[in-house]
């Protein structure tokens, strides 16, 4: 456990986990880990000291308090770890209510969230959270396939992703998707792209983007998950990889969605919004498929995957 800032009682149980769009924000711990950790393709907290656990109420009011009389400029603060959404309605408007009175100028808090820690959470339950200050939720719905999903023990499917996705937007709070490239090997690579696209059409989220699958620690888990369901897990190529992003991006039907494809995983950096960019999009993708040494491909040794 460490300490940013000397003598402050705000504190991290390492690693921390944030978006790479929330550098300049405060982070507040307000759970430490993941509430579900089953997923076979994530290992972020894995670590012993990771195990869930919430923080006592009283530290992170604590916390906040101390940032409010010691930090200055404070405009947009994230709640980690894994899920902080994990936490009551009744916790979060808590922590929200202390932010708003202790640092009166930040404009906007965000947090990752599980899919199925909305399903408890009712749209109004989400409209006074949304008024207390959440503002955008980050959601890994990695796949819209639900052999898919539940090869690689998700712990929700297609149905539940896009009713959590779609109770976030009537509550007014925005919404930034993730699907991963390669999640579905060889075998299912055609039905991952198709339906985490047919996902991505049913909710219109405000971001979305796509990264790169990896197996840091091997790939015996992530076989397992789908041998356990009559399946087999085929790690793609580069050049699949690129085939199965251009059959995604080529079955979005998006109206107002800021796409982005580069996260430290991608060989190939996509940057646009869709629906208006989708063919200067798809032009990018076709290029690196039939013409790679013209795309303008990041270095393999660049990439840390």
């Amino acid at each position: 456990m460490w300490s940013p800032y000397p003598e402050s009682p705000i504190t991290y149980i390492e690693p921390l986990f944030r978006p790479p769009s929330e550098a300049r924000s405060l982070i507040f711990q307000v759970t430490n880990g993941c509430s579900w950790n089953k997923c076979t393709y994530c290992d972020m907290y894995t670590q012993p000291q990771k195990k869930f656990s919430l923080k006592a109420d009283a530290d992170v009011e604590t916390e906040i308090a101390w940032a409010g009389q010691n930090l200055q400029g404070v405009r947009r603060v994230f709640l980690a770890d894994g899920d902080a959404m994990s936490l009551s309605t009744r916790r979060l408007l808590r922590i929200l209510e202390m932010i708003r009175e202790h640092l009166p100028e930040v404009s906007r808090v965000s947090s990752y969230c599980s899919s199925f820690n909305l399903h408890n959470k009712s749209v109004d339950d989400l409209r006074q959270l949304r008024a207390a200050g959440l503002r955008l939720i980050y959601m890994g719905a990695e796949s819209g396939d639900d052999f898919v999903l539940e090869s690689i023990r998700k712990g929700d499917t297609h149905a539940g992703t896009v009713d959590a996705l779609n109770r976030l937007r009537d509550a007014g709070i925005q919404r930034s998707v993730m699907i991963i490239n390669g999640v579905g090997g060889k075998a299912y690579s055609e039905q991952h792209a198709l339906n985490s696209a047919r996902l991505a059409n049913e909710t219109q989220p405000e971001f979305l983007s796509s990264l790169v699958i990896n197996h840091p620690h091997g790939e015996d888990r992530f076989r397992a998950g789908y041998a356990e369901r009559g399946g087999r897990y085929e790690k793609l190529d580069q050049h699949e990889l690129f085939r199965e992003l251009r059959t995604f991006v080529g079955a979005l039907e998006l109206e107002q969605t800021i796409f982005r494809s580069d996260h430290a995983s991608n060989q190939l950096v996509l940057k646009g919004t869709l629906g208006k960019d989708k063919d200067v999009l798809l032009a990018q993708i076709d290029t690196a498929i039939n013409a790679p040494q013209q795309a303008a491909l990041r270095p393999v040794w660049i990439r840390p995957f």
